[in-house]
């Protein structure tokens, strides 16, 4: 549907709430699936609970699993536990296990005796499993194949359990009286083999696996790692449990890079766990303020040093129209190189051993841009009218500020993962706030010796 068309639907349904919804139950019929996901996202709760229990219960299972489908956990609350149950039981079980993940303990308990008791069973077992974890990500629903089935045999088992199944692309051999993970063997090597040739015979015998356990950012970096659509799940006795799918790497993916983001602009995660307008505003002062108080306390160090060089600063008052440019500088450098760092530890790129190498190499960095950045200052000193030893001050300032910043932002990250603390807590607020404080100083001891002070 055309954006024009579904704004003027979308305002129909915030004018129509207090009345009839009725007229619009056709419109919404005819919407595709990504359109009404879209449309709901932008609704209120209230709204959006309306148009969900208007569709029938195939279209809402549809609407549900969409990937772009926003706070459905929060929308389900509002339905009667009843159709809540017969929407769970149409999506796939990683799905079901991740709404009812983000549920209260009471819609928990409303809505877990409403399924199907076999569902059920499965659904509490999942639930066992931390939320991000393979475990917590995982669908239970993958086709099983028998190491002594034909080709042949395998086809026809895949084609009577598909429709049961979230995904057949990805197949398992398993010993049948140990429930072993013997192999893995993808749809397109079956529909290519003969078909009288034994499935053991085509299969992976060691594919890539994952524990039930495993971290999900660590689950997602594997499936990229190795170019897989699917990675089975193992339990501590190897038995395969389920698989996670590329689809669930995607939202895996995009759930910690918000988390990393936060994080480095000094915001608690979660602080975005609900669409902008729907975070009430005394939760996101919540989210916000505890970083903001420590860095501020931590920001007076820029102070005491500022009145230890008060002297200085009253003899050549021209030292302070620098310090914004000098200190502003050294946080940007600061914070590309955190940046760079935090990045190239996630993907594997840099080791702990590599300290050493990560500190060379990004002094060394920050020596050649200070030097660059130290020519333009000189110059602009000299545009600002300020004294050939002042420019002269500022441009050796701006060399040795770079490179101490770039120096210590390769270290923060890594001292970080070293502790067992995540890199992007502590990083960029930190090197802002140091950078701060220990460039204040560096220019002062500078000026005192070119200045004579």
């Amino acid at each position: 549907m055309p954006q024009k068309d579904l704004h003027k639907l979308l305002e129909r349904i915030h004018l129509r709430l207090d009345e009839s919804m009725v007229g619009i139950a056709a419109q919404l019929a005819d919407l595709d699936a990504a359109d009404l996901a879209e449309l709901i996202n932008q609704l209120t709760l209230a709204e959006a609970a309306a148009v969900v229990s208007l569709l029938p219960v195939p279209r809402a299972i549809e609407i549900c699993d969409q990937p772009t489908m926003r706070r459905r956990a929060a929308i389900l609350k509002q339905l009667d536990p009843e159709r809540v149950a017969q929407i769970l039981e149409g999506l796939s079980a990683d799905e079901r296990t991740d709404i009812i993940q983000k549920m209260g303990l009471h819609e928990r308990h409303r809505v877990l005796p409403k399924l199907n008791p076999e569902i059920r069973k499965e659904l509490e077992g999942l639930l066992q499993y931390p939320a991000h974890t393979a475990g917590g990500i995982m669908t239970t629903e993958f086709v099983r194949l028998d190491p002594s089935m034909t080709v042949s045999d395998a086809l026809k088992h895949i084609r009577s359990v598909a429709r049961e199944k979230e995904s057949i692309y990805a197949c398992y051999v398993m010993e049948p009286k140990t429930n072993q993970l013997a192999g893995a063997v993808s749809l397109r090597d079956l529909v290519m083999a003969d078909l009288e040739i034994p499935v053991a015979k085509i299969m992976r015998r060691k594919p890539v696996t994952v524990n039930a356990l495993d971290d999900q950012e660590a689950v997602a970096l594997k499936i990229a790692k190795y170019n897989l659509l699917a990675v089975p799940v193992l339990e501590k006795d190897g038995s395969v449990v389920g698989f996670v799918t590329v689809d669930d790497v995607i939202d895996v993916l995009v759930e910690e890079q918000t988390e990393d983001l936060l994080r480095m602009a000094g915001v608690e995660p979660g602080a975005l766990d609900k669409p902008y307008f729907d975070n009430p505003i005394l939760r996101v002062v919540r989210k916000r303020i505890g970083w903001l108080l420590l860095l501020f306390v931590a920001e007076t160090l820029t102070g005491t040093v500022l009145r230890y060089y008060e002297s200085e600063l009253a003899r050549v008052v021209a030292l302070s129209f620098f310090i914004p440019l000098l200190i502003g500088t050294g946080g940007n450098a600061g914070a590309q190189t955190v940046t760079t760092i935090i990045r190239s530890i996630a993907l594997g790129e840099i080791r702990l051993s590599q300290a050493g190498r990560v500190l060379a190499r990004e002094m060394s960095t920050g020596i050649m841009i200070g030097l660059l950045i130290a020519i333009v200052a000189f110059g602009r000193a000299m545009l600002w009218g300020a004294p050939a030893p002042l420019a002269l001050t500022v441009s050796i300032t701006v060399l040795a500020i770079c490179t101490w910043s770039t120096t210590v932002g390769s270290l923060i990250p890594i001292a970080a993962e070293r502790f067992g603390v995540d890199p992007a807590v502590l990083s960029a607020p930190l090197i802002t706030t140091l950078v701060d404080a220990t460039g204040l100083v560096i220019y002062f001891s500078i000026a005192k010796v070119i200045l004579h002070l």
